[in-house]
């Protein structure tokens, strides 16, 4: 579940579908049928980006979200990559225009996207520092590759140090 998926079940996102409707824009799992012509088969994994109803046992994804998912990607892995990653790779590459050697400062880096926005980031070259709220989440923003987790707050690691 993503925060837009969070948004959308408290009527808060700024798309509202009609009630009832099923949560979740983003999937995981095994092509059932496919159109003639599409670039997936039966039988392929995949990762689906949907406005509504990817947690359902069954979804219908429109066929240009849809990415073929390796093998060595679990499909829980794989369910969170269309809106982390694609978010990430639109910020840094797109607005951003992100290039090796620069420094990029991640705000929320403990998060889905900020996890994301790290790893994409130091695999293009870039240092990243990253700003959280708590110890722990310092250590994850660490894990993902951040060389200066710190917060703001004058926890245990303020920025700077």
């Amino acid at each position: 579940m993503n925060f837009p998926d969070v948004l959308q079940s408290k009527g808060l996102y700024q798309v509202r579908p009609e009630l009832p409707f099923t949560l979740g824009s983003e999937v995981a799992g095994v092509v059932r049928e496919a159109p003639d012509g599409s670039a997936v088969r039966p039988g392929d994994r995949v990762v689906a980006f949907t406005s509504t109803g990817a947690f359902a046992e069954v979804v219908a994804a429109p066929a240009d979200g849809v990415l073929p998912l390796p093998d060595e990607v679990g499909f829980p892995a794989g369910a969170c990559l269309p809106m982390n990653y694609l978010t990430a790779h639109f910020a840094l590459l797109v607005r951003g225009h992100l290039r090796a050697g620069q420094t990029v400062l991640v705000h929320g880096a403990a998060g889905g996207v900020g996890t994301a926005v790290i790893q994409l980031a130091v695999a293009l070259g870039a240092r990243v520092i990253a700003v959280v709220s708590t110890a722990e989440k310092a250590e994850v923003a660490r894990a993902a590759g951040a060389t200066t987790p710190c917060s703001p707050t004058g926890s245990r690691t303020p920025c700077g140090s």
